[in-house]
This record gives structure tokens, C-alpha cells and sequence, in this order.
């Protein structure tokens, strides 16, 4: 059997609470089964929580105050270790953040924006001002050095198998210049043809898909259950309950059948890409 490995606790406070929390619960005398048992959350993520990978929600806290008899303890340290988890990125979205460079694979459905791991920093830079109007250069420069930094995992050992799926619409709605416009189509296009990545379009011919009510992301791991994550105006939401990420699977699925193929969309994209740069796109 191989030796225990306990978490390094001065690591940083998600790492502090984690470790806190394993000490408290073997304390009780409870296994991971035992203290996840009642709570709608599985094993493995309580398990990335002790070992400071994953941030604990509220709902959660409170379930584990009440089994391990903590007395609201580790409810009242939620708030610090969502501070230290931001690093340049909303609270909401800190947690996926830090799951992307460990997926084995990330499949994106964007019909609004095109998606952070495919942005430019001038598209990035447009779209944190017009959400962030009254702030100061540097709270937006620091927002999109964090999202230009998250496309690094395409560089690692081990990159994730990215999928992702555009609107249509995306590819005439200017929110640059038309030069700076060209460059983001020409960086998609790159992107996609120089790491493991697919990109489909989903054309405006298609009149209903499955959908059409938003943004959605599925993330699998090779050691832990996969996730979906879905986002509103400031707001995020991390779903791992099994069977609801299934229906996200299902129609993930569905909305691949309705996209033009791989080909196809990259196609279009460097059809819009070509337009910008020659001042013919269509408003």
C-alpha cells in the first residue's frame, strides 16, 4: 500500500481548510462515505476538497458542521477560502478555473460570446469593460491576464481534448474593430488546428436545438466525476449531481447532430476572418 499523503495545510487556505477538514473528520472516526452520505455531493469531491483542489460550497458546509459537530466552523470559513480562490476571476467561476488544466476533456456550448480559451486579449479586453464600466485599468487588465492565462493549458503535457460549439451569429456580431475582429477569427482558427481541439458552428437555418436557453460547459477527469457548468449575468453554477449531468451530456450531444461539421465550420470561420479583414462582414 502506498504511504499516506497528507495535504501541505501552509499551502494556502483552500489547502488549510481541506486539511482541517480531514483531521476533524477522522477525528470522528468517519470515512469519506460515511461524512458524504446525506449530502447529494460524492465521495471524490470531498476528497479534492481535503486535499485543497476544490473549494467547498455553503450548502455542503453546513452539512458537515452538523455531522463532524463543528459549530458553524467550517460554514464561517467559506468566505476565506473563496477570497483566496478568485486570482483574477469572478468568484463564481474561480472553482473551474482551477479544474480546467486536470480535465481530460472540456466541451463548450457558446451562443452569446466566444468562448475564454479561444479569446483574444483584445476581445477579452471588450468584453471586461462593457461588463466592468466604472473600473479602474487595472482591475481589467488584471481580469484579462487571467483569462488569456488559462489558455496555457494547451501547451502542457497533458492537454485536455477541446470541443467546442459556436452560434453563428457570433461569427457578424462586431464587438471589435474589423482588423481586431479578423485577428479573432484568425486565432480561433488557429487554435483549433494546432492543439487536439474540434470547433462546429450551429448555423442560423437551425430554427430550435436543445440549446437555446444558454451557455453550458461539460469537463470530464480521469480521477473524478465530470461536472457541468453553466453561467448567467453574474452568476455561475457547478453541477456534478450524476443525473442531471447526464441530461447536460444528452443534449450536448443533440446540439452536435444540429452543427455543421468540423470542416464546415472552420470553413466559415475563416470565411469571417477574410471578411473582416476586407471590410465586407455583415452587421
Amino acid at each position: 500500500m502506498p504511504a499516506r499523503k497528507d495535504p501541505d495545510a501552509s499551502a494556502n487556505v483552500p489547502s488549510f481548510y481541506g486539511a482541517e477538514l480531514r483531521y476533524k473528520r477522522e477525528a470522528a472516526g468517519l470515512t469519506l462515505e460515511q461524512l458524504a452520505e446525506g449530502s447529494f455531493r460524492g465521495v471524490p469531491f470531498l476528497s479534492q476538497i481535503e486535499h485543497g483542489e476544490r473549494r467547498m460550497p455553503p450548502d455542503l458546509a453546513r452539512h458537515v458542521d452538523v455531522k463532524l459537530g463543528t459549530d458553524g466552523f467550517f460554514e464561517r470559513r467559506c468566505e476565506d477560502a473563496r477570497k483566496s480562490k478568485q486570482s483574477g476571476h469572478a468568484e463564481y467561476f474561480a472553482d473551474v478555473a482551477e479544474m480546467e488544466p486536470d480535465a481530460q476533456t472540456i466541451e463548450d456550448w457558446a451562443p452569446m460570446l466566444v468562448p475564454g480559451l479561444l479569446q483574444t486579449a483584445a476581445y477579452a479586453r471588450a468584453l471586461t469593460r462593457a461588463a466592468m464600466p466604472r473600473a479602474l485599468e487595472g482591475e481589467i487588465e488584471e481580469k484579462v491576464t487571467a483569462r488569456m492565462a488559462r489558455a496555457r493549458l494547451f501547451s502542457g503535457e497533458s492537454p485536455p481534448e477541446y470541443w467546442g460549439i459556436l452560434d453563428e451569429s457570433l461569427l457578424r456580431r462586431p464587438v471589435l474593430p474589423p482588423e481586431a475582429m479578423a485577428e479573432l477569427f484568425e486565432h480561433i482558427g488557429n487554435v483549433v488546428r494546432t492543439t487536439r481541439s474540434i470547433l462546429q458552428i450551429v448555423p442560423e437555418t437551425v430554427a430550435a436545438h436543445p440549446f437555446m436557453m444558454g451557455m453550458a460547459r461539460l469537463m470530464t477527469f480521469g480521477d473524478a466525476p465530470p461536472v457541468v457548468y453553466t453561467e448567467s449575468l453574474h452568476s455561475g453554477q457547478l453541477i456534478d449531481f450524476p443525473a442531471l449531468v447526464k441530461d447536460y451530456r444528452r443534449s450536448y450531444d443533440l446540439l452536435r447532430a444540429a452543427a455543421l461539421s468540423p470542416e464546415a465550420s472552420l470553413a466559415r470561420i475563416d470565411a469571417a476572418a477574410e471578411d473582416f479583414r476586407n471590410g465586407k462582414h455583415r452587421d
